[in-house]
């Protein structure tokens, strides 16, 4: 079987120092000098090959800071060959899965570059400048540590990048202090155009928001954020800059950014020179973003923090019942967890900008036709205790207008039988709400190993559904993903690997840490059959309960139209691949 590898984006923060202190810094305090050693390079040099022997592969390597060209020349230049060479050694594994092989990049505040020059034209490095447009509030705003200006320097150093064939781009955060003159930074956008080598249809507008009851900047209510999306729109229509209007200048709020993910914690990291791991720029040195340290922590506990961290962000507010009917979902994913922590809001705090974007540009960003579906999706993910109230319920209809629907309707036992909140399976730290197959209109598919823990909570009142709770018990069956022809109707249907009952008392005296949920560590149950299981189909795996299942049988037989409706396993199940760890041999 060939390596199954993790692709991620890696941001790496060589050194915490910075030059400047800037009015917004995300970092505040945290921008202080440290003294000089070789672990700026030795942390990245071990991350990656502690990475990469478990097969977690960065596919881009950005230098973020503090600041990185605070770092002696010595010491940048040594860094950047070292990712020039990482991108040149795995180019065939990167290239096979689709990566495309850029250049060493930085982002900067474009203010220290010149003593770097060398390194940047040898390597092409690059280059992601930051200013503040207008250029009247640069000079207040973006000073350095001694209270200097910085613009003069900024536009000279983007000068000496005129004959170097590297990308170079600049990036701006907008504040209500920027909004506010609006002219300004129309007139500014235009003189770098003209008078710099920057290419200015390759440029970034952020929008700023606020963390802290003093911080000194105000954010943008959604309505201004909008307003100034209009007016920018309006002042380059037209003109030679409407491409990159239309197209990099607000990309950040597209599917090209960090947003498009369900779940960021899969793909994003920042590393820091000591080893700590957060999940990007935004949630660097806070705890809620913290997914461990690569000295300390194991790569696999890593991957699992920031899955977790991040679902327990998205979930730090519930999900907006209003993003449902959005057909704009599958684009935005709700918007950035940190943002979404700082504000104490569900939404993306630029939700009413990016639907006008999305609106605009219906060739790039059309609205979604299996809306339901994708909703669906997103909530089995990331909020799967809401489950059942986004189910796209599948009404396959007869001649007689009699579907299963109708008849788990009419039948209180069957709703039982059929709802989705009585068995949860948490497989390392992330939580799935189980349903029918029957009546799930998409397949939703785990990856397991012998190192996966498995863990699935039954809810209490589920065994008590019954005349005689202590004769009831947990029922499951696994199934392998391979097949196989049964009796006299020689069907051909899963083959059944094992069914394995736990009686209702024995669960009670098992500890559980989900109040009104019974639990089971099923882990060493699936390992014991992983030689009989599917290693390149999906497996099948059900829960019911014994009493449920007898009613199940009973009412096949009783009502045909229920028969032929239910025919297949009705049961709550997830479906998951297993994958054998090389070290692994049943033989």
């Amino acid at each position: 079987m060939s390596e199954d590898y993790k692709f991620i984006h890696l941001l790496y923060v060589p050194t915490m120092n910075c030059n400047m202190k800037c009015t917004y810094c995300y970092l505040k305090e945290n921008t202080i000098d440290l003294e000089p050693d070789d672990t700026y390079l030795q942390t990245l040099q071990y991350a990656v090959a502690k990475f990469r022997k478990s097969n977690v592969i960065p596919f881009n390597i950005s230098l973020h800071g503090g600041e990185v060209t605070t770092l002696a020349p010595t010491d940048f230049r040594n860094i950047i060959a070292f990712i020039e060479n990482y991108y040149q050694q795995n180019r065939k594994l990167l290239e096979a899965n689709g990566f495309t092989i850029g250049r060493p990049h930085i982002k900067t505040n474009l203010f220290n570059i010149k003593k770097h020059i060398d390194t940047i034209r040898e390597f092409q490095v690059s280059i992601s400048g930051s200013l503040d447009l207008p250029f009247s509030l640069h000079e207040q705003f973006r000073k350095t540590k001694g209270n200097q200006k910085t613009l003069d320097t900024i536009l000279e150093n983007i000068a000496l990048l005129q004959d170097i064939p590297n990308k170079k781009k600049v990036s701006a955060t907008i504040f209500k202090e920027h909004y506010e003159k609006m002219d300004e930074i129309i007139q500014d956008i235009n003189y770098l155009d003209q008078h710099t080598c920057l290419d200015m249809n390759d440029f970034n507008f952020m929008i700023g928001f606020t963390t802290d009851a003093d911080d000194l900047l105000t954010a943008l209510t959604e309505e201004e954020q909008l307003q100034f999306y209009q007016k920018i729109k309006k002042a380059f229509t037209g003109t030679h800059l409407e491409e990159g209007m239309n197209k990099s200048w607000f990309a950040e709020f597209t599917p090209a950014y960090c947003t498009s993910c369900d779940n960021c914690g899969e793909k994003f990291f920042l590393l820091e020179r000591n080893g700590d791991i957060y999940s990007c720029v935004r949630g660097q040195k806070n705890k809620d973003f913290y997914y461990g340290n690569i000295y300390q922590d194991s790569v696999d506990d890593i991957l699992k923090q920031a899955q977790r961290k991040i679902f327990e962000n998205h979930n730090h507010m519930t999900f907006n019942s209003e993003c449902a009917t959005c057909q704009y979902l599958y684009l935005c994913k709700t918007g950035c967890p940190y943002v979404k922590k700082m504000y104490h809001q569900n939404t993306s705090y630029t939700c009413k900008l990016q639907q006008a974007i999305y609106k605009d540009h219906p060739d790039l960003y059309p609205q979604d036709v299996n809306n339901k579906l994708s909703v669906y999706h997103y909530i089995q993910k990331m909020h799967p205790l809401l489950t059942k109230n986004y189910y796209p319920l599948t009404h396959i209809q007869t001649d007689d207008n009699i579907s299963l629907q109708h008849i788990i309707e009419s039948d209180e036992k069957l709703k039982n039988i059929y709802r989705a909140d009585a068995f949860i399976l948490e497989v390392d730290g992330q939580e799935y709400a189980l349903s029918s197959q029957l009546l799930k209109s998409i397949r939703h598919i785990l990856y397991i190993t012998s190192h996966t823990r498995v863990k699935l909570y039954i809810k209490k009142d589920v065994l008590e559904d019954c005349d005689y709770p202590v004769n009831n018990a947990l029922y499951m069956m696994l199934l392998s993903g391979d097949s196989v022809v049964y009796g006299d109707e020689q069907r051909e249907k899963q083959k059944h690997i094992m069914t394995h009952q736990i009686y209702t008392d024995t669960l009670k005296s098992r500890p559980s840490d989900k109040q009104n949920f019974y639990c089971v560590d099923l882990t060493n149950i699936l390992n014991l059959y992983a030689q009989d299981l599917s290693q390149d189909k999906p497996n099948n795996l059900f829960f019911t309960t014994s009493a449920w299942r007898d009613y199940h049988y009973m009412k096949q037989k009783n009502n045909a139209y229920y028969h032929i409706r239910a025919m297949n396993l009705p049961f709550q199940n997830i479906e998951f691949f297993y994958v054998l760890n090389k070290e692994e041999n049943y033989e």
